[in-house]
């Protein structure tokens, strides 16, 4: 059951931003203090990316834990509408594969943020999340996450 009523509750749902994020805003201005340039949300690619550093062919989805299912200590199953959500998270997750795997087929270098990196217990100092990011931008690396257990994991692929 809910501990809120369904008016509180669809005032807090509504306050839920898909795009600039505290994550994504810290990690913009680290990257711009750092003497990146790079573009927002573009439509043109698959998925709206968050981040495309056309430069560097390079492409960075800041995704939230609980909204893309990711298995840290910031995403637990709610127990309210469980089919609900279970459809909703892995539709998303389903998403986020096939425009990660349409991003690749155009020649992109993807790097996957995962909120848990910036935020909860695990998080990491933001100073280290963007060296990492930056250091991932300018390698070679075709694929990477960087979540709230250290470095980029350059070696998983989707």
């Amino acid at each position: 059951t809910d501990t809120v009523d369904q008016a509180t509750r669809s005032k807090m749902m509504s306050r839920i931003r898909g795009k600039d994020t505290s994550p994504e805003l810290l990690l913009r201005q680290g990257l711009y203090r750092n003497g990146f340039r790079y573009r927002l949300h573009s439509a043109a690619i698959p998925g709206k990316p968050d981040i495309v550093l056309k430069k560097y062919r390079a492409l960075m989805f800041v995704n939230g834990c609980f909204w893309h299912g990711h298995e840290c200590h910031l995403f637990k199953w709610p127990k309210t509408r469980p089919e609900f959500w279970k459809s909703k998270i892995l539709g998303n997750r389903e998403r986020d594969a096939r425009s990660l795997e349409n991003c690749r087929n155009l020649g992109w270098r993807v790097l996957i943020v995962w909120e848990c990196a910036l935020k909860g217990k695990n998080r990491q100092a933001p100073e280290k999340v963007i060296e990492l990011v930056s250091d991932w931008i300018t390698g070679t690396q075709s694929y990477g996450e960087i979540s709230g257990v250290l470095e980029v994991d350059a070696n998983s692929s989707p």
